[in-house]
């Protein structure tokens, strides 16, 4: 006997720290449980180039999309990068209130500077990004990244030391929660 065919059907999925709404395409709602959502965040960003990545769960036909990572293009960078600069970039494990995470923090100087400037910079950013995520949730930082409020705090933190032309956050993922 042939088996009847089964047609796809396209489900709303909510992500609500950008307040933004998708459909994703599955034969059952169950069938989305455990997906990975790549989210451009090219537009909402102004030209900021960015790939946020979402985990889908579902709990009684109800969709809960958990942030991932959000990462910033490597050719965003290099456009920003110009001639008689230096950038600094750093790697490190953080501990939220929910989880620990990866941040890789992304500085541009406005000129070129000493190998101790650069350090210094490291530092700072590192000790700071670790006291602002101590109490904090791993949602609510994703928010602050996608508002800009992180970055920006950064910057005046660290213009004291010397003055930036970028300063992002390139790479934050969630490595395992609590």
């Amino acid at each position: 006997m042939a088996q009847a065919k089964r047609k796809k059907k396209f489900f709303d999925v909510e992500i609500p720290i950008i307040e933004k709404e998708t459909q994703l395409q599955a034969y059952e709602i169950k069938e989305l449980d455990g997906r990975i959502i790549n989210y451009d965040l090219t537009r909402l960003l102004k030209g900021k180039n960015a790939i946020f990545q979402l985990n889908v769960k579902v709990n009684d036909n109800k969709t809960i999309v958990t942030p991932k990572q959000i990462k910033i293009l490597p050719y965003f960078l290099r456009r920003m990068m110009r001639k008689g600069t230096n950038y600094i970039e750093d790697s490190f494990s953080l501990d939220c209130k929910d989880a620990v995470v990866k941040m890789k923090p992304f500085l541009i100087t406005r000129r070129k500077v000493s190998r101790k400037v650069r350090k210094v910079l490291r530092d700072k950013a590192k000790e700071e990004m670790i006291k602002y995520a101590k109490e904090k949730t791993s949602v609510e930082i994703f928010g602050d990244i996608i508002k800009n409020e992180v970055q920006k705090n950064l910057s005046l933190k660290l213009k004291k030391i010397y003055p930036l032309s970028l300063c992002e956050i390139r790479i934050f993922k969630v490595e395992r929660e609590k």
